[in-house]
């Protein structure tokens, strides 16, 4: 990237904040940010970025734009904020989790305005964002793919090129629905564990050493489900819900009818519906092992 390139950075959450704050101590560039926390904005002006108002603000000042954002729905309504604000910028980098299909619509959109426009979500913990050791998985060309490399490796120690736009999406919503059921697993296994005379932490210390071993198991298993903690503002049960329709969308597309997928789905809404929405979401155990019941849960 030229060294007279401005870094926009739109979404400052638990995951955006610390990626934004890799990137404004490591690029090297210039870098911007917006969010509607002002606490927020604070941290990142203390670790050296500039604070804009509005989006728009930032559009004119920015050549690439950065965005860490719920949803496919926020992430269209800041689009449009930034392409209608005129300025130089020319490429956005979406880092959320987002549909494929209305990911791949919306770059062919913005593509008419000559901006371009790249998915790049992150996946692992929020340990990992400030870390800058997230995985990273990016859809765009390849030529796109170089040039934002440099920027993605201050904020990942994994990034990987996955294809055109969307398969960066892709790889993402499966990684979750993966890590989602096999949560669901090791719900299973601890409560087995437990009703049978087992330490839950004990038991997952003695199957990490074996070929029950796996990330989900020492980090969601170890750290959540054994120690029977399940706090807010760290990965809650609704966002887990929203990626794990986008798995269950990309399934219909697929004509493919998924069972551990849908049931994984449908424990969670359970859950959610059970009062456990902003929690940690391996908080599902506690719909496992009865000690909470939801009513209403739907299917996708």
């Amino acid at each position: 990237m030229a060294t007279t390139q401005t870094i926009g950075f739109i979404g400052l959450g638990v995951m955006g904040g610390p990626m934004c704050a890799n990137l404004t101590r490591k690029s090297g560039h210039p870098v911007h940010v917006f969010d509607t926390s002002k606490e927020a904005l604070g941290k990142l002006v203390e670790a050296g970025a500039t604070e804009h108002s509005s989006i728009a603000s930032l559009a004119q000042a920015t050549d690439i734009a950065f965005l860490s954002l719920p949803s496919i729905d926020q992430v269209e309504a800041v689009c449009a904020e930034l392409r209608s604000a005129g300025g130089k910028l020319r490429l956005i980098v979406d880092m959320s989790t987002s549909d494929v299909t209305r990911t791949r619509a919306l770059a062919e959109s913005l593509a008419s305005d000559g901006i371009a426009y790249i998915d790049a979500p992150v996946a692992r913990t929020a340990e990992a964002a400030v870390k800058g050791t997230l995985l990273i998985t990016v859809g765009s060309s390849v030529a796109l793919f170089e040039s934002v490399r440099p920027l993605l490796e201050c904020m990942g120690s994994d990034v990987l090129h996955c294809g055109e736009v969307g398969a960066g999406q892709m790889v993402k919503i499966l990684n979750n629905m993966m890590v989602f059921m096999t949560v669901n697993a090791l719900s299973e296994i601890i409560t087995i564990g437990r009703r049978a005379g087992l330490d839950g932490q004990v038991l997952f210390d003695l199957l990490s050493k074996g070929s029950a071993d796996s990330f989900v198991l020492r980090n969601h298993g170890m750290k959540s489900l054994a120690a029977d903690t399940f706090p807010e503002k760290v990965f809650p049960l609704v966002y887990a819900i929203k990626d794990a329709s986008l798995a269950l969308n990309l399934a219909k597309q697929g004509d493919f009818k998924p069972h551990i997928a849908q049931y994984t789905y449908d424990l969670m809404c359970e859950a959610r519906e059970a009062g456990f929405g902003q929690n940690y979401h391996p908080a599902i155990v506690q719909i496992v092992d009865g000690r909470a019941s939801g009513k209403g849960a739907k299917s996708a």
